[in-house]
């Protein structure tokens, strides 16, 4: 009785997977058949499907003070931060150029240079940005800091003019924008240097004036020094003036160059309120007639305005000077590591993949399709089954009770 008992009861799984290999024996030819069929026709679309080629340059943005820079250019491009695919997101300098080539200026520049609207036959410059973008592929080394840019087209060549034109737009749309403090410090100067300019050239023209119809044409060594003097204390007010509102635009009250300057700008005041307060009550400094005799006050007039112009226009010179070489040395430098090349081989559609894929869905297919059929024949000689099926296409509403 125990014998009985303890005697192993038959593998039920041996005997289902001995039924799945007989099944699979039964309808090999269908197996086959099928999975042949599918790497078949994968292999014919592969061939038929037009090849893409992807051309790939490589460059190395700017690293330095990549923070700041794309916080400061994503001020300056305002709305279109939001056609460079959302730059108010940006955290590094990359992720700013990146999107930068996904800008509306730079798409359009590269549509007029490249005619790419008679290249990729649409009608609408919206369609043409749609597929230049498209076509764009990017990717970003975090570890490195290089970007590469691909195309991927029909065209191998024109693909690696596309990518090549990218950088170069991309480059020169970069030195129109002032992303550095050094470069906004510069265009200030700049603007300032021309009104200086300006005003200098008239006092010259004054004091010629002055003279030749008047004929004084010399003034005493005592008078032209404390003219000088006044003037150039003016003058350096002015400048530190100028260069105290253009540090304000990008320093807080907290920087200690700001707080420089503006020490320095306050101990200037101090002393030209000193040298005027030798003028005496009732004269203006600049025409202290009593230490200055047989001077008309309009030619002190003038000489004052003359000298205040030519120091005013030195100190502006000198900062422009200075912030033109602090550019030249800040400046967001894009370098090309690789340069785009019409590329040899095509990156789609990967004939080898897609017959192997096919090929697996293909087998799996026809096994599935094995299975159901054997399913089916054995439901047709089993009543209790075939009432189920019965049942259950009544229930679903594909057969119609009768």
């Amino acid at each position: 009785m125990e014998n009985q008992i303890n005697t192993p009861p038959i593998n039920d799984e041996e005997i289902n997977l001995l039924d799945l290999l007989i099944v699979l024996a039964k309808h090999k030819r269908l197996i086959i058949g099928i999975t042949f069929g599918a790497a078949l026709i994968a292999a014919i679309l592969s061939l038929i499907m037009t090849p893409i080629y992807k051309a790939e340059t490589k460059i190395l943005p700017p690293q330095q003070g990549s923070s700041s820079m794309a916080s400061q250019l994503v001020g300056q491009l305002g709305g279109l931060a939001g056609l460079a695919g959302g730059a108010i997101g940006l955290k590094t300098s990359n992720d700013l150029y990146i999107a930068l080539l996904k800008s509306r200026p730079i798409l359009d520049n590269m549509i007029d240079r490249l005619k790419l609207m008679e290249f990729y036959e649409v009608k609408s410059r919206d369609d043409a940005r749609k597929t230049l973008v498209g076509s764009l592929k990017t990717q970003d080394d975090k570890k490195s800091g290089i970007v590469s840019i691909g195309i991927e087209g029909k065209d191998p060549i024109m693909a690696a003019d596309i990518a090549n034109a990218f950088v170069e737009e991309l480059r020169d749309y970069n030195k129109k924008l002032a992303l550095t403090e050094a470069s906004q410090r510069r265009l200030f100067f700049e603007e300032h240097l021309k009104d200086a300019k300006e005003a200098l050239i008239k006092s010259e023209e004054a004091m010629q004036g002055f003279q030749e119809k008047t004929g004084a044409l010399k003034i005493d060594d005592q008078a032209r020094a404390v003219i000088e003097g006044i003037a150039q204390l003016r003058a350096q007010i002015a400048a530190k003036e100028i260069e105290l509102r253009v540090m304000r635009s990008f320093a807080t009250p907290q920087n200690p160059d700001l707080q420089r300057v503006e020490a320095e700008l306050g101990g200037l005041k101090v002393e030209l309120a000193k040298i005027e307060s030798r003028g005496g009550s009732g004269y203006d400094p600049l025409m202290p007639t009593g230490r200055m005799p047989r001077v008309g006050t309009d030619f002190i007039r003038r000489m004052r305005d003359l000298k205040y112009n030519e120091t005013l226009y030195e100190i502006m010179a000198k900062q422009y000077e200075m912030a033109r070489l602090d550019e030249a040395k800040d400046a967001p430098i894009i370098q090309v590591i690789e340069k785009a090349i019409p590329p040899e081989k095509r990156i789609k559609p990967k004939r080898s993949q897609m017959v192997m894929i096919a090929t697996v869905t293909g087998f799996f297919l026809s096994v599935f399709a094995t299975f159901f059929m054997e399913f089916l024949e054995k439901t047709s000689s089993d009543p209790k089954t075939r009432e189920g099926l019965e049942r259950l296409k009544r229930y679903s509403g594909l057969k119609s009770e009768v």
